[in-house]
């Protein structure tokens, strides 16, 4: 499927956006510690700011290469991860096939749509360059007391690109579920191939197409 490539510059602010708005910077700070910091964290704007901050000050301390596979998933496990919430996005990304699936399949395409995401941030880490700065414009639309749309502006070499976060605030704190990269929101793009795929094969052939990709990707990365 074609749309699951991204150009240069987008894959670029997408993970360096993601790693933003998805992760809670543990890199200077103590699990248990940060955790307590992100409870006090009431602004999600200023919270993707700061981690933003802290991911650009780890890459500017120490390049990445695309050799240095087990820095890369160091990241993307300690510091993206924990703060994606995978199951809303695979959940709206289905849409109406959310809830004709069994509770197995449901988690199998979870599963195999992390390990997609995984591969899109680590991929595309090693593009952050010193020079990537962000802004951060007042983000009022669509914002509640539990659901928030933050917008940053990632500017570099490559040139400038807009990305909105859309946030809901779980127990757990502030959690990023979907993105939109250039005018295209993640959910609605990956809704339309899932759809396609699972009305020629089924959620199974889905499940099997995302197993494929996954294997692709981490053959070209070994």
């Amino acid at each position: 499927m074609k749309h699951f490539c991204r150009s240069t510059i987008v894959r670029s602010a997408f993970v360096a956006s993601l790693a933003i708005g998805a992760c809670i910077g543990l890199l200077c700070v103590p699990e248990h510690a940060w955790s307590a910091q992100i409870d006090d964290q009431t602004d999600p704007q200023r919270l993707i700011q700061t981690v933003t901050q802290k991911i650009l000050d780890e890459v500017r301390q120490q390049a990445l290469t695309p050799d240095d596979i087990p820095r890369i998933m160091d990241i993307v496990n300690r510091d993206i991860l924990p703060y994606v919430d995978f199951r809303r996005t695979t959940q709206y990304a289905m849409g109406r096939f959310w809830r004709t699936s069994t509770p197995e399949q449901q988690n199998q395409v979870v599963e195999q749509f992390r390990q997609l995401l995984i591969h899109t941030y680590a991929g595309a880490l090693t593009l952050i360059n010193t020079d990537q700065k962000f802004e951060y414009p007042p983000s009022h639309s669509g914002s509640s007391d539990t659901d928030a749309v933050v917008r940053t502006i990632a500017s570099g070499k490559n040139g400038e690109v807009q990305i909105d976060y859309r946030l809901y605030k779980s127990h757990q704190g502030w959690r990023v579920y979907d993105m939109n990269v250039l005018g295209a929101w993640l959910i609605q793009t990956y809704r339309t191939q899932f759809n396609d795929k699972i009305q020629q094969s089924g959620v199974d052939g889905l499940i099997q197409f995302l197993v494929g990709r996954n294997k692709q990707l981490a053959s070209s990365a070994a």
